[in-house]
C-alpha cells in the first residue's frame, strides 16, 4: 500500500553523527517534528535548532515552504535563523581579523536565504553592516570588505527594506570604491551593482548616485580587460540613463557622446579579443533601445503647419533638389513652381506638404531623415529624386511619401518608444559603428526602397506591395547580424526582389501543388503519421532538458536551473545550477521531480502566476510570450520563462503531449507543413509531369458473359 500523499521519507544530517530517515508528516507542526529530531541525538533546546536543505543553496525550511519537501530528499538540523543571525552579529564586530572574516564569509552566504534576512534585518544586522562600510575600516582588507558589500547587497536583495534608508555616507564611501583607479575587482563589482539596485529602486539615490559617479569613470571601466567589470559598468550607466528625467536624456546621450562611448563599446566590447556574453549582449540591447528612444519625441510630435521654421525645413529639401536659388519674381507664379516641385518630391500634399508630416508616428521624424540625406548624402538625395522625376508618371518613386512611410516602417522593426525586454539580447553591431546609425540606417533603406521598386517595375497602386517586399528584406538582412553599415549594403544587395521570390517559393514548399481531392485524401492520411512523429521529437527534446535562467529583480549574477523529462516520460526532475551547463545534466544533480501524472495542466503567457506577481523590472510583451507554468497537485505550480520562442515551443508542445492535449505552437505547425510537403512529394515522385484527376475513373461495365476464364480442367 503507497504511503500517504502528505508523508515524504527524507534523511537529516547532523555533524559526527549517523543521518536519521524519518517519515515527514506534512500535517505535523514543524517544531514537533524538529524536537523529536533533536531527541534522537539527545539535543536539548530544540526550539534553538531549525531544518535547512543539505544540497544547492541549504535554504532554511519554514512552515510556508516546508511543502516543497519530496521524497529522498536530504536535510541538515542546523542552528536555528535567530540564533544564526545573533552569532554572525557578535563576530563581525569582534577584534579578530580571522573569526570576522570567517563571519563574513558565512554571512555573505546565508543572506540569500529570506528566512535568515529577516532575523539578521529585525537585529539591526543591516544598519551594521551599512556602519562597517561607512567607517572604511575594511579597506585595507579587499576580501573582507567584498563578503560586506556581497551580504549587504543579498540582504537588500529581499525587499524587506526600502533603499531609500540608506545614508548619504555610505553612499559616498560606495561611489569612491568605484571612482578611485586602482581597487580589488570584487569589490568594483558589488560596489556597481550596489549603485545599479540603488537607482532602478529609488528617484532620491537615482539623484545622488548621479552626482557622486562621474559618466567618465563608469566609461573608464568600459576600457579593462575583464568583461564582468565592463558588463557592471555598462549595466549602470544603463540604470542612469533609464531613470534620467525624460527632459533632460538628450543631455545625457550629448554626454556619453562626447565621451566617446560608442567608440569604447566598438572597439573594447564588441570588437575585444572575447566573444560577448549574455549577459553583456543584454546590456548592449538595452543601451541600443535606450538610445533609440531618445527618437520617440520626434517620432510623436506632428508637424505644425503654420511653423516658418518647420515649413523652412521643407523649403530646403525643394532648394537642394532643383537648386531654385533663383526664385522666380511673382507669388502666384512662384506659388505654382513650388507645387509642381513638392509633386516632384513624391509628396502626397504638393500644396502644402506640411501636411504630409501631420500624422504620428513617423511625425516630424521622418522630416529630420529626409533633411539628413539631402545634407550629408547630397548627390545620393538629388540622384534619388531626379531619378523619378524622368521616369514616366506612373512608374515613377514618391519620395517623399516613401520616405515618411520608411520611417514608420523602420520605427516599428526597432520598436522605438518600447521599453527593454527583461530576456532580450538581441542588439546589432553595426549601430554602434557610427554616431549617426538611425540616420545612416535609414540612407541605406531608402536607397533599397528606391532599387526594389525599379525591380518591381511598380506604380503607384502597388506602393504597399513594394514597401511589404522592402520590410521583408530589411529583417532578413537584420536577423543576419551585419557587422558594419557596408556589411548591411552588401547584404541588402544580396536581397533582391527576384531573390525574395525564390526565397518565398521555397518556404511556401509548393503547398498550392496539392489540392486535387485525391492529393487531400492522401495528405489526411498522412498527417496522424507526422504529428506522431513531431509528437515523439518533442518528448526526446523533454528527455534531453533545458537550462532555463532565474527570472529575479536584478541583473548582477545569473541563476540558472534545469529540467528534463525521465526516459519513461513519467516524471519532471529539476533542480538549480551555478551555471549554464554545457550539454545534458545528469538526473543525479535534479534534486526535484515532479509526476506526470500530478499535473494538472499548463498554463501559458499572462495567466500564468509569475507573469501575475508584481516584478521590481517591468515585464513587457516578450517575456509574456515565453512564460508557460505546469500546474500539478495540490495546488503547486513550476514557473518557466524559456529562453527562446523555439524552446518555448518545443516544452509546450511536448507537455500537451503528456498530457495527451493537441498541438498547438506554431512550431508545431511550420514542422507540419514542412515534413507533410516532404512526404508527399517523396511519395509522389513516380508521378511527376503526370496530371492526376480530379475524381477516380469511372469503373467499366460488367462484361456480357464470363467466359473468358481459362478453364484448368
Amino acid at each position: 500500500m503507497p504511503p500517504p500523499s502528505d508523508i515524504v521519507k527524507v534523511a537529516i544530517e547532523w555533524p559526527g553523527a549517523n543521518a536519521q530517515l524519518i517519515e515527514f508528516d506534512q500535517k505535523k507542526p514543524l517544531a514537533s517534528i524538529i524536537r523529536e529530531v533533536c531527541d534522537g541525538w539527545s539535543l536539548s533546546s530544540s526550539e534553538q535548532f531549525a531544518l535547512r536543505y543539505a544540497d544547492g543553496p541549504q535554504l532554511y525550511i519554514t512552515e510556508q515552504s516546508r511543502g516543497d519537501i519530496k521524497n529522498g530528499t536530504i536535510l541538515r538540523l542546523a542552528i536555528s535563523p535567530m540564533r544564526a543571525a545573533r552569532q554572525l552579529l557578535e563576530r563581525i564586530q569582534s577584534h579578530g581579523i580571522d573569526a570576522r572574516l570567517e563571519a563574513l564569509k558565512e554571512l555573505a552566504k546565508l543572506s540569500a536565504d529570506p528566512t535568515f534576512a529577516t532575523e539578521f534585518i529585525n537585529m539591526e544586522g543591516l544598519a551594521t553592516l551599512a556602519r562597517l562600510v561607512e567607517s572604511g575600516t575594511q579597506y585595507d582588507f579587499g576580501e573582507m570588505l567584498a563578503f560586506t558589500l556581497t551580504a549587504f547587497l543579498e540582504l537588500m536583495d529581499h525587499g524587506i527594506v526600502s533603499w531609500d534608508l540608506i545614508s548619504v555616507s555610505f553612499i559616498k564611501q560606495i561611489a569612491g570604491y568605484v571612482n578611485q583607479p586602482m581597487v580589488d575587482v570584487s569589490i568594483l563589482q558589488r560596489s556597481l551593482a550596489i549603485l545599479e539596485s540603488m537607482v532602478l529602486n529609488s528617484h532620491s539615490l537615482y539623484q545622488r548616485v548621479a552626482q557622486e559617479t562621474p559618466v567618465a569613470q563608469l566609461i573608464a571601466h568600459l576600457q579593462v580587460s575583464n568583461q564582468e567589470i565592463q558588463t557592471y559598468a555598462i549595466a549602470l550607466i544603463n540604470a542612469l540613463f533609464l531613470k534620467t528625467p525624460e527632459d533632460r536624456r538628450q543631455e545625457m546621450a550629448s554626454t556619453l557622446a562626447q565621451k566617446h562611448l560608442r567608440g569604447i563599446i566598438l572597439n573594447h566590447i564588441i570588437r575585444g579579443n572575447r566573444p560577448v556574453k549574455a549577459e553583456m549582449a543584454h546590456q548592449l540591447y538595452v543601451l541600443q533601445v535606450l538610445t533609440f528612444n531618445l527618437l520617440e519625441e520626434h517620432m510623436m510630435t506632428k508637424m505644425d503647419p503654420n511653423d516658418q521654421t518647420q515649413r523652412d525645413i521643407i523649403f530646403e529639401l525643394r532648394r537642394i533638389a532643383f537648386d531654385g536659388d533663383n526664385d522666380p519674381s511673382g507669388t502666384e507664379k512662384r506659388k505654382a513652381i513650388y507645387t509642381k516641385d513638392y509633386k516632384m518630391l513624391g509628396f502626397t500634399n504638393p500644396v502644402n506638404p506640411a501636411m504630409d508630416f501631420t500624422q504620428t508616428p513617423p511625425g516630424m521624424l521622418a522630416l529630420d531623415n529626409m533633411l539628413y540625406l539631402a545634407k550629408v548624402h547630397q548627390d545620393t538625395y538629388i540622384r534619388i529624386v531626379l531619378e523619378n522625376c524622368s521616369r514616366e508618371d506612373k512608374h515613377e518613386c514618391p519620395f517623399g511619401r516613401s520616405a515618411i512611410e520608411l520611417t514608420r516602417m523602420l520605427c516599428d522593426i526597432l520598436q522605438v518608444g518600447e521599453l527593454p525586454n527583461e530576456g532580450c539580447n538581441d542588439f546589432h553591431p553595426m549601430f554602434f559603428t557610427h554616431e549617426h546609425a538611425w540616420e545612416e540606417f535609414f540612407c541605406v533603406c531608402i536607397q533599397l526602397l528606391n532599387k526594389t521598386w525599379k525591380e518591381m517595375r511598380a506604380t503607384a497602386e502597388d506602393f504597399n506591395k513594394v514597401m511589404t517586399v522592402v520590410r521583408e528584406q530589411i529583417t532578413r538582412a537584420l536577423a543576419m547580424k551585419p557587422p558594419s553599415l557596408e556589411q548591411l549594403r552588401v547584404k541588402l544587395r544580396s536581397l533582391s526582389y527576384s531573390e525574395i521570390l525564390r526565397l518565398r517559393q521555397s518556404e511556401r514548399m509548393s503547398q498550392d501543388d496539392f489540392q486535387s481531392p485525391p492529393i487531400i485524401e492522401l495528405r489526411e492520411r498522412i498527417q496522424p503519421e507526422i504529428l506522431e512523429l513531431i509528437k515523439q521529437q518533442r518528448l526526446n527534446r523533454l528527455c534531453e532538458g533545458s537550462c532555463f535562467r532565474k527570472l529575479g529583480n536584478r541583473r548582477r549574477q545569473e541563476k540558472f536551473w534545469f529540467c528534463r523529462l525521465s526516459l519513461n516520460h513519467k516524471v519532471l526532475h529539476y533542480g538549480d545550477l551555478d551555471e549554464s551547463p554545457q550539454g545534458e545534466v545528469p538526473f543525479e544533480l535534479l534534486t526535484d521531480k515532479i509526476p506526470v501524472s500530478d499535473i494538472k495542466a499548463v498554463l501559458t503567457g499572462k495567466d500564468c502566476p509569475h507573469m501575475k506577481e508584481k516584478s521590481a523590472l517591468k515585464q513587457n510583451k516578450e517575456v509574456l510570450e515565453l512564460a508557460f507554468s505546469v500546474l500539478y497537485d495540490p495546488d503547486e505550480a513550476l514557473n518557466f520563462v524559456a529562453p527562446s520562442k523555439y524552446e518555448y515551443c518545443i516544452w509546450t508542445d511536448g507537455l500537451s503531449a503528456l498530457l495527451g492535449k493537441e498541438l498547438g505552437s506554431d512550431l508545431t505547425r511550420s514542422d507540419l507543413d514542412t515534413l507533410m510537403s516532404m512526404e508527399m512529394k517523396l511519395r509522389l515522385l513516380d508521378l511527376e509531369n503526370i496530371a492526376i484527376p480530379e475524381a477516380p475513373p469511372p469503373v467499366p461495365k460488367e462484361p456480357s458473359t464470363y467466359n473468358f476464364t481459362y478453364n484448368y480442367g
